[in-house]
């Protein structure tokens, strides 16, 4: 099979997109097909972006290629951060400050349910597909943990006392949104092998 291209130059994401898919794929990010521009992600929807950018990455870079995005909602924010998760308290994409700030929005709240999801459309061939991957949980009252990326120390998916930060690798993979959303894209993939 031809290398697929994962449209993000995030190191975070592609170790993890890597250790999801175990070495069943040679996945190259942006850089290793000389895009260094920023990715349109200007449609105001979780699903929209994803197709943008890898619509973008196919049409004028020529490789089969999928993108994902992911956004965090939570109920009691009536489903905020959502498609402005990475830039939620602004445009630096600053991590803490985003976490901080959710946080402080919660502060007080009893209902804390919340749920990351993630969309992958994968150009393959010039055909769309997408695949979805939802991981339920609850937003913790402080930060705990310092593995993953993200929101991860203040998210705890259902089922666990610890959050994202604070699982292992191959348990946060196994359960997460864009573990579910990779396992799907793999299963497409692999299905004439």
């Amino acid at each position: 099979m031809n290398p697929i291209v994962i449209a993000t130059n995030n190191p975070h994401k592609i170790k993890e997109i890597h250790e999801i898919l175990n070495g069943a794929f040679e996945v190259k990010g942006l850089k290793d097909i000389g895009c260094t521009e920023e990715l349109p992600e200007t449609t105001g929807t979780i699903p929209g972006n994803a197709v943008q950018k890898a619509q973008y990455v196919f049409d004028h870079y020529g490789v089969d290629c999928f993108a994902e995005d992911t956004g965090l909602e939570i109920d009691a924010l009536n489903g905020a951060p959502g498609v402005d998760t990475a830039h939620y308290a602004g445009p630096e994409r600053d991590a803490l400050a985003n976490m901080d700030l959710v946080l402080r929005q919660l502060s007080g709240r009893e209902d804390r349910s919340a749920r990351f999801r993630t969309v992958i459309a994968l150009f393959l061939g010039g055909k769309l597909h997408t695949f979805e991957g939802v991981a339920e949980g609850r937003i913790a009252k402080t930060r705990s943990g310092q593995d993953g990326f993200g929101y991860d120390p203040i998210f705890m998916p259902n089922g666990y006392e610890q959050t994202f930060a604070e699982l292992s690798s191959d348990i946060k993979n196994a359960i997460s949104h864009r573990g579910r959303a990779m396992e799907k894209l793999k299963a497409f993939l692999t299905k004439d092998d």
